[in-house]
């Protein structure tokens, strides 16, 4: 079999890699079609994936407006060329690619608010794959899994954490340290976001650095780190995970790194235009979980984030929050290589549920 899938961010990579490995030695032809943006090109050498590249992608609101008719071009004419027989991906770029290779599409979604992309990509997509938390009805090819997609790569089966990333850091081995993920709102889902804004940036790192060393993993790159007292995250991006899996706390204004630092047990406080009445249903479970801080306004981020630098016992108090919360997740891997060898794996699933907001979790 041939199978094509495509990573447009860091986290799609993170998503796929380890399905496309296992697909790999498993004796098919697997292709990941890539675009160039962060440092999504980066994850896929280190990994040593497979791939083509379609376009790039810079970090500024309007780029994917100015380089999609580019994008669309090469990706046709690449997907038309290995000719696959099923396709993964998130959204729109794979369901089109289907559309002109005739390949079966599964797209593996979380994000209940990107409605354009799930109004264009349903009339093409023969599966929508998403976490028992989604809450939302994407009609009578929606599927659910118990999990998050982070499961793919960071459930306990898949990911054991490296210690020795402390060493590369240069943090001791007792050293309490919280990295601040910032996001740079590039993408198309986040049209009209936003998050801490630069004179918010400088209160919440002045005020954390009071109480542990503070690295910085700034996507957009705008932080003045000479102006403030904090370091950059500056090793591999694929050290990422370790890096998170050692720190104290997590706080940003990001998504997919909030969600990674659950299921790694850290603490996590996240504040962005996102959180409210819809937020996504991943974020509503983690926080029903006790994982995660999801806060609206930015005065209780510094006050939740002291408190949980301050209090004692928190680490063995995540441990078992994760512990418990992961002890039915489904290792998310595992079933996108079943979904793509079996061709009765998509029915034995669990349809999406219909539309509306739930307030505990569902036993799928």
């Amino acid at each position: 079999m041939r199978y094509l899938f495509f990573t447009n961010t860091p986290a799609h990579v993170h998503l796929y890699r380890n399905a496309v490995a296992e697909l790999d030695a498993r004796g098919h032809e697997v292709l990941v079609a890539a675009r160039d943006y962060g440092c999504t090109l980066d994850l896929i050498e280190y990994y040593d994936l497979p791939h083509v590249v379609y376009g790039e992608l810079d970090t500024t609101k309007f780029s994917l407006a100015r380089e999609l008719p580019a994008h669309y071009a090469a990706l046709v004419r690449e997907a038309r060329s290995f000719d696959p027989d099923r396709i993964f991906g998130m959204g729109a770029y794979a369901a089109h690619a289907g559309l002109v290779t005739g390949a079966s599409v599964v797209l593996v979604t979380d994000s209940e608010t990107t409605h354009l992309d799930h109004a264009v990509s349903r009339p093409f997509a023969d599966a929508f794959l998403t976490p028992h938390s989604f809450e939302k009805d994407l009609g009578e090819k929606h599927r659910v899994f118990r999990g998050f997609k982070e499961c793919a790569y960071l459930h306990p089966d898949e990911y054991e954490p490296d210690p020795d990333v402390r060493e590369e850091l240069g943090v001791g081995p007792d050293e309490e340290y919280v990295v601040v993920r910032l996001n740079a709102f590039g993408s198309h889902h986040d049209v009209g976001e936003a998050g801490f804004t630069p004179e918010k940036r400088r209160r919440l790192l002045e005020e954390l650095a009071e109480h542990a060393t503070v690295f910085v993993s700034d996507e957009g790159g705008e932080l003045d780190l000479s102006a403030v007292p904090a370091r950059p995250y500056d090793l591999h991006p694929a050290r990422i995970h370790d890096a998170l899996a050692e720190a104290s706390l997590l706080v940003g204004d990001t998504q997919t790194m909030v969600t990674e630092a659950a299921l790694l047990g850290t603490p996590a406080v996240r504040s962005n235009s996102f959180v409210g009445e819809d937020d996504m249903g991943n974020f509503r479970a983690l926080e029903r979980a006790g994982l995660v801080s999801n806060l609206e306004s930015f005065g209780p981020v510094l006050d939740v984030a002291v408190d949980l630098l301050e209090r004692d016992g928190v680490a063995d108090e995540w441990a078992r929050k994760r512990e418990s919360f992961l002890a039915d997740k489904v290792n998310l891997t595992d079933l996108v290589v079943r979904v793509a060898t079996d061709p009765t794996a998509l029915e034995s699933l669990p349809r999406g549920r219909p539309e509306g907001r739930v307030t505990s979790e569902p036993s799928v």
